[in-house]
């Protein structure tokens, strides 16, 4: 992916924000592929580490992976990879399973989340 001008914090820098926004929905979408599609998790804690400034108009990779996963909690990690392979940021996540009233107001939105054709 390209992370366009519209989003820099500095000029040629991408903001802080994007990146850790960035960093959040890969490791939310690395537990939705990793098991069970239905098992919605929501994060209830992010800790990004800024390693180097993330440029505008490169092509970037974020890649995630889930660490561990629980009935009720989850632990992920993403990272945010340059074109020559260092890595900008990285993200600790912790998910929770959310009060089952709050998911199903969401039912509407499902159809969104796919990740590579996985419902």
């Amino acid at each position: 992916m390209t992370v366009p001008e519209p989003f820099n914090g500095y000029p040629g820098v991408v903001h802080g924000g994007i990146v850790a926004a960035l960093l959040d929905e890969t490791a939310g979408r690395a537990l939705l592929v990793s098991g069970n599609f239905d098992d919605l998790m929501v994060t209830a804690k992010l800790e990004v580490v800024y390693r180097r400034p993330t440029p505008t108009g490169v092509p970037l990779t974020v890649v995630g992976r889930v660490l561990s996963r629980s009935e009720r909690r989850a632990h992920a990690q993403a990272e945010l990879v340059l074109p020559n392979g260092s890595v900008s940021a990285r993200a600790e996540v912790t998910l929770a399973r959310p009060p089952a009233a709050l998911a199903a107001t969401w039912e509407a939105e499902r159809p969104y989340w796919k990740v590579d054709g996985k419902p």
